[in-house]
């Protein structure tokens, strides 16, 4: 299984985004920029984030991107979430685990025990677990 693009650039948008605040709003731009990701593509997903109240936008000279709570709060899963990415990990599951097959699917609970493990592991994990492992990383690389 693999997740899109959208949920890899959402979730490495959000870490750059907490690593370099400074109790400003950030740019979009900047984050593009610093993370390689098209600066269109990315304002497409933070779109999206807006609307899943990860991040809040500010206008003005100055303006960018806060996170909308703690990213202690802000589990990996929502962000995916928000992206309308979808943690099945099979094309024939809704995005409840519900499949219209299950009668006659044998391996059905396989794939519904996976998709809740993928959805457990990656609600354990929280933006600002992964924004330490990025201090720790460039901590490392200064050394």
């Amino acid at each position: 299984m693999r997740l899109s693009t959208k949920a890899q650039y959402a979730v490495r948008a959000l870490v750059s985004l907490n690593l370099f605040d400074e109790g400003s709003p950030i740019s979009i731009k900047e984050i593009a920029a610093r993370e390689e990701i098209s600066l269109t593509y990315l304002e497409q997903l933070f779109v999206k984030l807006r609307r899943g109240h990860i991040v809040n936008s500010v206008r003005g000279p100055g303006g960018g991107y806060v996170l909308a709570r703690p990213a202690r709060d802000i589990r990996i899963d929502q962000i995916i979430d928000s992206v309308e990415e979808t943690l099945v990990p099979v094309s024939c599951m809704d995005d409840d685990g519900t499949c219209s097959c299950t009668s006659q699917c044998v391996t059905h609970s396989v794939w519904q025990g996976l998709g809740e493990r993928i959805r457990n592991f990656l609600s354990s994990i929280t933006l600002e677990d992964l924004t330490r492992e990025a201090r720790g990383k460039i901590g490392q690389e200064q050394s």
